[in-house]
């Protein structure tokens, strides 16, 4: 059998897991839910940080979204390998003539693809009502970069939870790891980053190295430098961004280092995956 088949043989069958635990239509109203309820707010409202109307609206959605992908993809990823494991699926699938790395790949695209296809499917969408129902004028170039940000994002994360669920076979344990990363990805390194500038007064290049280790941060730079290129909210640090990263660099800071991260982690998951046991 050839790789590709192979790849699709996984896919097919990882494909039809997805829709029975109906995770492509939980996707779908969770980001519907959030798009209505920020075009509401968002359209009544103007004069946030340089965005009016549907701008304010999409600004405040992907900030929302750079605290909910990463749960997503880590709830969607995290047990997959691990529960095949244990309920003999994976052993039953590999005694065909179906290869360790066929399947891995098939099942990451898979995962992929259920968590990035709502995602550009809800976000021109909004984009779209709000133009045509309400007469807003819609920024596209913050929208698409929103979904590169965005998508990235996902990337890195759904490499990640691949990771855990490759590495720690027990299902608890993988569940308490995954949480313990969202939580470092969306609040925890902030606590400990605000902790080392108050014991040390650290240059402010030291802080955004600091800061830019965590993806999720990388991409809220990337999001706000669009909406606000000097980021004076930010105070020396924000200067110091402005004058010598500036607003194109942050992007791509925003979205390569993300992806690095998620390609390290998905190419020690797979090596992982190759050598180990599977009973």
């Amino acid at each position: 059998m050839s790789f590709a088949r192979e790849v699709a043989v996984a896919a097919r069958l990882d494909f039809a897991e997805v829709l029975r635990s109906r995770w492509l239509v939980f996707c779908l109203v969770v980001h519907a839910l959030l798009a209505a309820m920020f075009v509401l707010v968002g359209l009544r409202e103007s004069g946030v940080i340089g965005f009016t109307g549907m701008g304010r609206a999409l600004m405040s959605w992907s900030h929302a979204l750079l605290f909910l992908l990463p749960l997503l993809a880590l709830s969607a990823t995290g047990q997959v390998v691990n529960t095949a494991r244990d309920d003999g699926s994976l052993e039953l699938l590999l005694a065909n003539p179906v290869s360790r790395t066929g399947y891995f790949v098939g099942t990451s695209l898979v995962r992929i693809a259920a968590l990035c296809v709502p995602l550009w499917i809800a976000m021109p969408l909004m984009a779209l009502v709000g133009a045509l129902a309400f007469g807003q004028e819609v920024p596209w170039s913050f929208l698409l970069r929103g979904m590169a940000v965005s998508t990235s994002l996902l990337l890195c994360f759904v490499a990640l939870g691949l990771w855990v669920s490759t590495l720690v076979r027990n299902q608890a344990k993988a569940l308490m790891l995954t949480i313990l990363i969202w939580a470092a990805g969306v609040a925890l390194i902030d606590f400990a980053l605000i902790g080392v500038m108050l014991q040390w007064e650290l240059p402010p290049s030291a802080v955004f190295a600091l800061a830019a280790l965590n993806p999720v941060q990388c991409a809220r730079l990337a999001l706000l430098s669009a909406a606000q290129p000097e980021l004076s909210t930010f105070g020396p640090v924000g200067f110091f961004l402005a004058n010598h990263v500036g607003s194109t660099g942050l992007l791509w800071a925003g979205i390569g280092w993300p992806l690095l991260l998620g390609l390290t982690a998905w190419t020690w998951s797979l090596g992982a995956f190759r050598r180990r046991d599977l009973l």
